[in-house]
């Protein structure tokens, strides 16, 4: 998107800088500067400098085509004279485009016998390209299809209706149903797991949905997100659908599998996968404790339970729990304890990893702060018409993360090259990676080994 077309056209946008740069020293431009100062040529709008000069410019470009395409130059008597071209101009007609900089009309030349076919302005096109993208970009910010014809009428002079924005926002459903059912590595060491809460029409009625959505974080390190699926409710039967669906698109095993507390979950998750390692996200658990804690005390819970999940292994974490059970805390909150031992057996796998590993494993931070980016961009919406149009925006919003991350490791200089084609989230190493992947493969030698 946005960052591939910005490597593939630099040395094009050298080159016109370099010329714009000639001529401002030069002074050719100062006239006309002079005059758009004084306010006497206003650069956008209707009938302003830059529609004028996409104007000139198209329509030089067509005369180029139409002379390629009959044979001979406009005025060129002798060759048309001469018999030897069949074909000749038929004069023009005018054709009003939008453009990025506002609405364009241009002389498109006609041929006697109708067989120009434009390469530039092509037959049926009423979109100069660019705008497309533009339009596409600013639904994938949050905007409404709305709120975009707003945007474009009030800013470069474009009046499209919802209907033709819709249709183009539209034109990415291929690639959305690609991308969906793209095969999937066969192994990831680290699987998050998590969802958004959507509103979706259904059946004339406003349902509140989830969005389920999987990160997986592949041999080196990077972090992918293999799909979005839309239900009514997040319950760990339809993750037991998700997870079935990413072993038939390849994924054969996971080795850590990173959730929150919800019910039944692990063991949909082990239907799947039988000797992954389901982990309950350390955060989630705080926050659960926490929920029937007086706000003043909740600084000091936090504190305390720390000693329980920076333990150094399943003995110490119980002892650290037990000693905060019979503190003044404790006894004030019995409900913090409590939620700790229901969850106790999905928290204690996370007491057996080195350091490293427990720095990635310990939250579902990686997903939740994709969960927060969407929920931004969805925020506009009262509701969706579809499930399909909630996974068609989130998968514009991932790949406006990642162009935008891609843009700015260009301007820092990062030239890391990714050997997976799936959309990443921020396409950044998972932090620490290396440490953690020597840790995994010591840890579970048997598991990772196939591999390596």
């Amino acid at each position: 998107m946005a960052g591939d077309v910005a490597g593939n056209d630099n040395g094009a946008v050298t080159d016109s800088r370099s010329l714009v740069d000639s001529l401002v020293a030069s002074g050719a431009l100062d006239p006309l500067f002079e005059r758009i100062d004084g306010g006497q040529i206003e650069l956008t709008g209707d009938g302003g400098l830059l529609g004028e000069l996409t104007r000139v410019a198209l329509e030089r470009g067509l005369q180029a085509e139409m002379t390629s395409h009959l044979g001979y130059a406009p005025g060129d008597r002798e060759s048309k004279a001469g018999g030897r071209h069949a074909n000749s101009r038929n004069g023009s007609y005018p054709k009003t485009l939008s453009t990025p900089v506002g609405e364009v009309t241009v002389q498109v030349p006609r041929d006697r016998d109708g067989s120009f076919t434009p390469r530039l302005v092509p037959k049926h096109s009423r979109r100069l390209g660019g705008l497309d993208e533009m339009i596409i970009s600013l639904y994938a910010g949050g905007m409404t299809v709305r709120d975009i014809q707003h945007h474009l009428e009030k800013t470069i002079g474009t009046d499209l209706s919802p209907e033709t924005i819709s249709n183009i926002t539209g034109a990415v459903s291929d690639a959305v149903l690609e991308w969906q059912e793209r095969p999937l590595d066969e192994f990831y060491p680290v699987l998050y797991l998590d969802a958004v809460r959507v509103k979706v029409r259904d059946n004339g009625r406003v349902l509140p949905k989830a969005a389920h959505i999987a990160i997986g974080v592949d041999m080196d390190g990077f972090k992918h997100v293999l799909g979005i699926w839309v239900q009514d409710n997040e319950g760990a039967s339809f993750w037991a659908h998700v997870c079935a669906e990413m072993a038939n698109r390849g994924m054969a095993d996971a080795l850590i599998v990173c959730c929150d507390g919800l019910k039944g979950l692990p063991e949909a998750v082990e239907a799947t996968w039988p000797k992954a390692i389901v982990q309950t996200c350390v955060v989630h658990l705080i926050r659960a404790a926490n929920r029937f804690v007086a706000d003043h005390d909740r600084k000091r819970v936090c504190a305390a339970l720390r000693s329980v999940y920076c333990a150094s292994n399943g003995q110490a974490a119980e002892k650290a729990l037990g000693e905060f059970a019979e503190s003044e805390l404790g006894r004030r909150y019995p409900s913090v304890a409590a939620t700790w031992k229901r969850s106790w057996d999905r928290f204690v796998p996370f007491l057996q990893f080195p350091p490293m590993l427990r720095r990635v494993v310990y939250t579902t931070n990686s997903i939740e702060s994709l969960n927060y980016q969407l929920r931004k961009v969805s925020r506009n919406r009262s509701q969706f018409p579809n499930d399909q149009a909630v996974v068609k925006l989130f998968w514009l919003a991932i790949c406006d993360i990642e162009d935008k991350r891609s843009l700015k490791r260009a301007k820092d200089g990062n030239k890391t090259r990714r050997k997976s084609e799936g959309r990443l989230i921020e396409g950044r190493i998972t932090t620490n990676w290396k440490q953690a992947l020597a840790q995994l493969a010591a840890a579970y030698p048997e598991r990772m080994e196939p591999y390596l």
